[in-house]
């Protein structure tokens, strides 16, 4: 009896055993063919049909192929056709000779025709002029003709000049005497414009006792605007007793109907005893 209960229950573990070793060799075939397309280590080959067999191959052919122009890994060049080789041949001798021309890595000098060689070596040439001209990239002097130095000299100068003469980075020290009083009237009226417009950069003392009355009047008509407008930069001090009095007056005003309306802040403290009886009751 204990024989044969002991056969049952073992017959009936095996049979709950059973599904999940038949679902783990038997896995989704859609995921599986996503898997061997994707190139996941999950994909099992052999599990494919003929035709699917022939989907990834082709797919795996086109990653190659992708690889391989992008310069990623893995390539297999081996496994290119002949136009796929040719192709990808003369896509890296174009970007070869782009780099070289480009002064950017990488770059095989040995790579290129004597006509390509001599196109990189000008570009070179060019970009080694236009940094000596502008100061934004490499600059060797030593590679330049003289005429080429002396052109690069005169724009340098003209470049400083207009730095000077707009604000930027300026050397007062290469300006020649006409153009040290040109940058000098210029940085005067930058001075006096950032004044009168409440701009950083501004040096009161700079200015001319006419510069100086135009600051002031534009400094006190900008302090009365923020007064007007209530906000916390007004300074009341630098008020004319009339204008404190519009103001007051203004404000006043503001806060009466305010309150009257019961829309917008409310003081009911300043009110005059006529007009808080006139305020309907909450």
């Amino acid at each position: 009896m204990k024989v044969s209960l002991w056969k049952y229950w073992a017959q009936v573990a095996c049979l709950g055993v059973w599904p999940i070793l038949l679902f783990a060799q038997s896995p989704d075939p859609a995921q599986n063919l996503s898997d061997c397309k994707s190139g996941r280590e999950a994909c099992d080959r052999s599990k494919l049909t003929q035709s699917e067999s022939g989907d990834v191959a082709f797919v795996d052919h086109q990653r190659n192929v992708a690889n391989c122009r992008e310069r990623f890994e893995p390539c297999d060049h081996s496994q290119l056709t002949e136009r796929e080789a040719i192709a990808l041949a003369l896509a890296e001798h174009r970007n070869n000779l782009s780099n070289c021309k480009d002064g950017i890595s990488p770059c095989d000098q040995s790579r290129l025709t004597q006509s390509e060689a001599r196109e990189a070596a000008l570009a070179e040439h060019q970009r080694t002029l236009a940094g000596c001209k502008n100061g934004g990239g490499a600059c060797d002097y030593s590679k330049l003709t003289q005429l080429e130095v002396r052109e690069a000299g005169v724009a340098r100068r003209e470049l400083n000049l207009s730095d000077c003469t707009g604000g930027g980075v300026c050397d007062h020290s290469k300006l020649t005497p006409s153009e040290a009083v040109a940058v000098t009237k210029a940085e005067h009226q930058r001075n006096a414009q950032s004044c009168e417009n409440g701009w950083d950069g501004c040096d009161h003392s700079r200015l001319t006792p006419s510069e100086w009355r135009q600051t002031a009047i534009a400094e006190h008509q900008r302090n009365l605007s923020v007064c007007k407008e209530g906000r916390e930069t007004c300074d009341y001090s630098k008020l004319t007793p009339s204008e404190a009095s519009a103001l007051a007056a203004a404000e006043h005003k503001r806060n009466y109907t305010a309150c009257l309306n019961k829309y917008g802040y409310c003081d009911r403290s300043r009110l005059t005893p006529s007009e808080a009886r006139a305020i309907p009751s909450e």
